[in-house]
């Protein structure tokens, strides 16, 4: 028989969780022939030999090892009898339809202890004894997701260098969105690498990801190296892509980029989610800038998105934070004509408006207003009043100035802030 070559057998890609406890090299084993399965499953012997001596029972897989060059026969066993009630519950609540050989290794998960059990060797157990298909691996992904159990990460990547799992880019990229949410960027860089290295196309999902991941991390540079990736290789952008490095942008308060962005967009017909738009209205309303509120808004409304009060109220900040409430009360007006009633915080930052501008004529003028239209202010707006007119010690002088505007403007008002 020939020998195996030991450079070939380095560039062999091995499970991380076995390569770092194997204690015998390959080039150290007599000269056979062996297939890739069969380097495989020496491999997860030489990792069970350091965990057990002669005859054993570990997490409820009994082996039996009498020499080390024998192989290790390994015999499923169930859970024992003494259950907690919580383990009891989640076992109980397992799906009906589940298949037996998916209930066993669900049982052993449930039960599994990191102290006494080690997971590598019961999903070899479990492997090598029930013989699962794709299909029973994604069942018990599913159901461990489900449970919110923690081995779900470890349970995934064993399944992914699995042959029956038949692993494809697709379950990769699910594994990176599960570590970016959890904010675990080193892991899913790793996983990212694992892919390429094993062969797996790097399609524009992936990347798509990895923005979005990089976006909520603050790494701007590392989301744009992503996108541009995906413009090298030749692949389609799509909203999702250019909606999570517009968010990039913002994150990183680079407006006007984002802006550009969102024009190139908008020339290929795509435009960003309500979302996204808002995210960007709000930063410039933070800001103060009026102008770009208001670019914003014009392009939210050219792609078809029905600007509601909260959109308003972003634009109506603007504006007030820019010292133009006439240009924040127009707004106002046009909310009125579409049909929108003004919430009370569109009518709270109209009420700090004119408190910045001392302009006590405009605010009573503007109460009136309200009060013709049957708006009526609630407490944030009636806190910004009484405020004000604590400030300037005219609450008693307010109310007799509303009611001679009242005769003036043959209306009644009943002012709703409180003078304590």
């Amino acid at each position: 028989m020939p020998c195996l070559s030991p450079f070939l057998l380095s560039n062999a890609q091995w499970p991380s969780v076995l390569a770092t406890v194997s204690n015998k090299t390959f080039c150290k084993l007599p000269c056979i022939h062996v297939s890739n399965w069969h380097m495989r499953e020496h491999q997860r012997k030489s990792h069970a030999s350091t965990f057990i001596q002669s005859s054993a029972t570990v997490h409820g897989c009994e082996f039996d090892e009498s020499d080390e060059k024998e192989e290790i026969k390994l015999k499923w066993m169930n859970v024992g009898p003494d259950l907690t009630e919580d383990q009891k519950k989640a076992i109980s609540q397992l799906p009906l339809k589940m298949s037996n050989r998916c209930k066993a290794l669900m049982k052993r998960l449930i039960c599994f202890s990191p102290d006494a059990d080690d997971l590598s060797l019961l999903l070899a157990a479990w492997v090598k004894v029930m013989k699962p298909r794709r299909a029973d691996w994604l069942a018990i992904l599913k159901e461990i997701k489900r449970m919110e159990n923690p081995l779900l990460f470890e349970v995934m990547e064993y399944a992914l260098l699995e042959n029956s799992f038949e692993a494809n880019v697709r379950d990769y990229t699910k594994l990176i969105d599960l570590y970016a949410k959890q904010n675990l960027l080193e892991n899913a860089e790793n996983s990212f690498q694992a892919m390429i290295k094993r062969g797996f196309p790097c399609d524009q999902v992936t990347l798509t990801v990895l923005i979005h991941m990089y976006s909520k991390a603050g790494h701007l540079d590392r989301a744009k190296e992503a996108f541009e990736e995906i413009k090298l290789l030749g692949l389609p952008l799509d909203k999702r892509a250019y909606g999570s490095m517009l968010m990039a942008y913002i994150r990183a308060e680079m407006l006007e980029h984002a802006e550009r962005l969102m024009k190139e967009m908008e020339e290929q017909e795509f435009y960003a989610s309500k979302e996204v738009y808002k995210a960007l209205l709000r930063a410039y309303s933070t800001n103060g800038n009026a102008d770009g509120a208001q670019r914003v808004f014009n392009s939210i409304q050219f792609a078809g998105i029905v600007p509601d009060s909260r959109l308003c109220a972003l634009l109506i900040n603007a504006y007030c934070m820019a010292g133009q409430s006439s240009k924040a009360h127009s707004v106002l007006e046009n909310m009125r004509i579409a049909g929108l009633e003004p919430s009370d915080r569109c009518i709270a930052l109209m009420l700090g408006a004119y408190e910045r501008e001392n302009n006590l004529d405009a605010a009573l003028s503007f109460l009136i207003e309200l009060e013709h239209n049957g708006v009526l202010i609630a407490d944030e707006a009636s806190q910004v009043l009484v405020g004000w007119f604590r400030r300037l010690g005219v609450v008693g002088e307010v109310q007799q100035v509303l009611r001679e505007f009242v005769v003036e403007g043959a209306g009644s008002f009943t002012p709703y802030c409180k003078t304590k």
